[in-house]
């Protein structure tokens, strides 16, 4: 098992981990398998999205925000944080991709991205090569 280290720099935003999560894999000494990458974080999650166009990423953190605002009235949590929880649930805190020849078998225009959602932060993604 590998730990990447993302850092954030903002409060909300999608980080794009594939050329460092590639690299590890590149590494490894398995030809074929599936690689999970899991985040033990409650306020961050990992998903697989387009990666050519900028305003993709954009367009998901606009919806969320716009659908989970950071202040809603009867939220309780202390820590204001509420909708980091809720859109890390949403996100999911997993992502499994095969790969083969030691290369990941996304598609043309896929990246694996960690959703940061109460930033700026330095997150781990614990990597497992099978």
């Amino acid at each position: 098992m590998k730990t990447l280290k993302v850092q954030s720099s903002q409060r909300e935003e999608l980080i794009e981990i594939t050329r460092e999560v590639q690299n590890v894999l590149s590494e490894s000494e398995q030809d074929e398998g599936i690689v999970v990458l899991f985040t033990q974080h409650t306020t961050c999650g990992l998903t697989i999205n387009e990666n050519a166009d900028p305003d993709v990423k954009h367009d998901i953190l606009l919806f969320l925000r716009n659908t989970i605002p950071q202040y809603y009235e009867g939220f309780r949590h202390f820590e204001h944080n509420s909708d980091s929880h809720l859109k890390a649930s949403l996100v999911g805190s997993s992502v499994t991709i095969p790969f083969e020849n030691k290369r990941l078998l996304l598609g043309r225009w896929q990246g694996i991205y960690l959703c940061e959602f109460d930033g700026a932060r330095t997150r781990s993604v614990l990597m497992t090569i099978r």
